[in-house]
């Protein structure tokens, strides 16, 4: 997947372009919004900042949004409610606030990327995922879900059989952002099966991780 990334401060773009990188996207970088616009056909997502020097980020959105649906995700040091608000009723699909968590980063872009790439899906075992309003069920009975849970059973069930390591889950459906450790996956993973009924559906691999029940 193509990322753009729109950032004015060489250090923070740096960090991002690690971060990204090592998560396995490619990287292409610039501090001006104008040359963001002129950019944004050639990409499949797009992390911006809101105060850039030439053009500002919601006018680059604003823009964007005019020919194109790629899922926007802006990164801002801009906290008050007024530019979330804006932002997201701009056509972004999600705002991170800085100092960010690149981890929580990569997450969300996993996350919107997935949702991108179809609303609806109805894995095996009964389970119905809606990835548009985060809604999950089982049979036809809802499942009352945190975020996280939510992108964790979305990540296993996308792929049922395939056993994904802690560090995967972490890097591929983590939202909680902070500190966190194998035991964190596996408290989480706990109280996701509770939910389920049946928790056979998550099978462990022990030694090595987890996995949907095929």
């Amino acid at each position: 997947m193509r990322l753009l990334v729109v950032e004015d401060d060489p250090g923070i773009l740096d960090v991002l372009e690690y971060s990204l990188r090592g998560a396995g996207f490619e990287v292409c970088k610039t501090s001006s919004g104008r040359d963001a616009v002129r950019m944004s056909g050639a990409s499949d997502f797009i992390v911006l900042d809101i105060g850039l020097p030439d053009l500002d980020g919601f006018d680059v959105c604003r823009e964007i949004r005019k020919t194109s649906s790629v899922p926007i995700l802006f990164l801002t040091s801009r906290t008050d409610e007024i530019d979330r608000v804006v932002g997201l009723e701009l056509g972004a699909d999600d705002y991170l606030a800085k100092p960010f968590s690149p981890r929580e980063l990569v997450a969300r872009i996993k996350a919107i990327a997935r949702r991108s790439n179809g609303h609806h899906e109805a894995p095996p075992g009964g389970l119905t995922i809606d990835r548009d309003s985060f809604k999950a069920s089982v049979d036809g009975r809802s499942l009352d879900l945190s975020r996280t849970e939510f992108e964790i059973l979305t990540l296993l069930a996308a792929q049922p059989g395939r056993v994904f390591t802690r560090e995967q889950i972490l890097d591929g459906a983590w939202t909680d952002g902070g500190c966190v450790t194998d035991r964190t996956v596996d408290a989480h993973i706990k109280s996701l099966r509770k939910k389920l009924l049946p928790a056979e559906l998550i099978e462990t691999v022990r030694g090595v991780g987890y996995r949907f029940k095929p």
